[in-house]
């Protein structure tokens, strides 16, 4: 079954590629600056993956991810300008300034974080579609997974159990080929991570994660088959990061070679050749929305450097519940 693609779906595509693209530039400037502290981990060269997915969920659905999460926020439809506060380690980011980078939640939007440990959402995740399923509610959520987090048991457990009570979760493999700076070949034995669902009943496939109208068949069937009491699915994605796995990474463990093949295959050009293939807008049309995005990137950068910082008393807050 396919996703058909109206005008305004198509411009969405486009933008929200490229809002996660030049918002990531812009925090890279800002942490070159000095203004960003602590780790920051860059969603660039991934932008098919979140936004192919965006455009198969559904409002109240859930989403639980890694501590590389800008993307996966900006997708969601979370402000900028709060997700750059939140860099920025100001009182009005998503989590008033304490969570960094890597610990962003917005529990209004459904969305659960943003988690610092490798592997560690995938429980909590699992989690989320236990809760669903137990009060009845007709959503799904939608747990992404690092290909450096496949091999760790609590993953397994989770497949376990997400089969077992037939879970309503959509497990989604960001398989970007590094986990941290190791090749996926030589730490994980054997070549399709999906299949690791197996053995515990979970079906699943793989998909290029660099064309995000493939990531959106993909994540439209297998999104589908969950929503439809079926239990767990596991999609892989395959997809690149362009940039060190945090900013502090040079990443030369990989060659340039490597790097600009990947490049060759751009999602942003992708979706962008697509669009003027099909005749949806001209040129000129798509570079007035690049413009305007650039804008509005600028400003939440601008908007989070001028906000002030938590009071010391934000220090006792959040701790128990």
């Amino acid at each position: 079954m396919k996703k058909s693609l109206s005008k305004k779906e198509y411009l969405k595509i486009f933008s929200f590629m490229l809002k996660i693209r030049r918002f990531e530039e812009r925090a890279a400037q800002l942490y070159g600056l000095g203004h960003i502290g602590g780790f920051c981990h860059l969603y660039i060269g991934q932008e098919a993956v979140v936004v192919g997915v965006l455009m198969t969920i559904d409002k109240n659905d859930s989403v639980v991810t890694t501590y590389r999460d800008h993307g996966h926020m900006i997708s969601r439809g979370l402000d900028p300008k709060k997700i750059m506060a939140e860099l920025t380690g100001r009182q009005n980011g998503y989590s008033s300034g304490k969570g960094g980078s890597m610990h962003m939640f917005s529990k209004e939007n459904h969305f659960y974080g943003g988690h610092g440990i490798v592997g560690a959402q995938v429980p909590i995740g699992t989690g989320v579609a236990f809760a669903l399923k137990y009060q009845n509610e007709k959503n799904i959520c939608r747990t992404y997974i690092g290909d450096g987090a496949m091999n760790n048991g609590q993953v397994f457990e989770s497949f376990n159990l997400a089969s077992l009570w037939k879970l309503p979760v959509l497990y989604l493999i960001e398989n970007n080929k590094y986990g941290m700076g190791t090749s996926v070949n030589r730490a994980s034995a054997g070549s399709d991570l999906y299949k690791r669902g197996k053995p515990f009943g979970i079906l699943g496939e793989k998909v290029d994660g660099m064309d995000v109208f493939k990531v959106i068949e993909a994540a439209f069937r297998a999104g589908k088959y969950v929503r439809e009491s079926n239990g767990p699915y596991i999609l892989e994605v395959q997809t690149y990061r362009y940039r060190g796995h945090s900013m502090s990474d040079p990443a030369k463990y990989r060659t340039k070679k490597e790097l600009d093949n990947y490049k060759s295959k751009d999602p942003i050009e992708i979706a962008h050749e697509e669009i003027l293939k099909k005749k949806i807008v001209t040129e000129k049309e798509l570079e007035k929305i690049n413009k305007e995005v650039i804008k509005k990137i600028k400003n939440a950068a601008e908007y989070a450097l001028e906000s002030s910082f938590p009071n010391k008393e934000e220090l006792y807050t959040d701790v128990y519940i």
